[in-house]
């Protein structure tokens, strides 16, 4: 293997997945009623039992990933003279980018031969999962570690990011989005559908009446701008409307995969219950 990947809790692989591709996952953790869970390994926090504890009233907060956790993995790698591309959450988000650039200095001060190399996705859940498959995919055909980030930088202006989200207060709560904004969501029928901007902000794109004119819209917005032939749909418990808007996106002729992946805890804390999300490649910048 010509480098390592890492990656983080926020993207939402699939653990199995990402140990069969040796893709190395760290966790945020999450503090909900007075303790606190860890989001990757075998004692992690399932999204369902996080929901149920905010439909009961939980407010959950989420940590990032601190430098000692980043300088203990950095290391470990220079030590061995293991080339490292992490796919990091996105700093406009989380403070865990921030963490990994004064991890990797604290590390290159005693290895400055030491191949660290961190890309800022600006993108969070199945945004960030898709360039961590994209990514491992180069790597495993043989792609070097400074191609592969390559493209992933190339693709970053072009990755579409849609969030149909039930309730506006988790953002609002959170800092995501302003409190005008989750305003407006709160309406009778309105179903805001926001999007990341080219700056890594979630804002609203559209008002839409009704959530399967949402989707549609949605679908549209996809289907009308498609640069690559797979998308990603991400959800929170409605399983159903993914697969339903699985089924239709694949009688597009311009996709050939719609991959479904169940939002992780991190990012369910912040979009609560009934969350649909597409990402998908445009074939311009946003």
């Amino acid at each position: 293997m010509s480098f390592f990947l890492l990656t983080d809790s926020t993207a939402d692989l699939d653990p199995q997945w990402a140990e069969e591709h040796q893709v190395e996952v760290l966790g945020l953790s999450i503090e909900c009623e007075g303790k606190s869970y860890s989001t990757v390994g075998p004692e992690a926090l399932r999204s369902s039992d996080l929901l149920a504890m905010m439909k009961a009233g939980s407010k959950p907060t989420t940590s990032q990933i601190n430098v000692g956790t980043f300088e203990k993995v950095f290391r470990d790698h220079a030590k061995n003279h293991e080339n490292l591309l992490y796919i990091a959450f996105s700093s406009v988000l989380s403070g865990t980018y921030q963490s990994a650039l004064i991890a990797r200095e604290m590390v290159l001060e005693d290895y400055p031969d030491a191949i660290i190399e961190i890309v800022d996705t600006l993108a969070a859940s199945g945004g960030e999962g898709y360039l961590s498959i994209l990514a491992a995919e180069a790597r495993d055909k043989g792609r070097s570690l400074q191609e592969t980030k390559a493209m992933i930088e190339d693709l970053l202006p072009r990755l579409r990011t849609y969030f149909l989200v039930d309730d506006l207060y988790h953002l609002m709560r959170g800092g995501r989005l302003s409190k005008s904004s989750a305003i407006i969501g709160s309406l009778a029928s309105i179903k805001p559908i926001l999007w990341i901007d080219q700056a890594g902000n979630l804002v609203p794109i559209a008002k839409v009446r009704g959530r399967q004119k949402a989707i549609n819209e949605i679908m549209n917005q996809v289907i009308g701008d498609i640069g690559h032939s797979t998308v990603i749909i991400g959800y929170s418990e409605d399983l159903e409307s993914a697969q339903k808007l699985q089924d239709t996106l694949l009688e597009d002729p311009q996709i050939s995969d719609v991959l479904i992946m169940p939002i992780g805890p991190v990012i369910a804390a912040h979009v609560g219950p009934n969350t649909l999300a597409v990402f998908a490649i445009g074939k311009e910048a946003r």
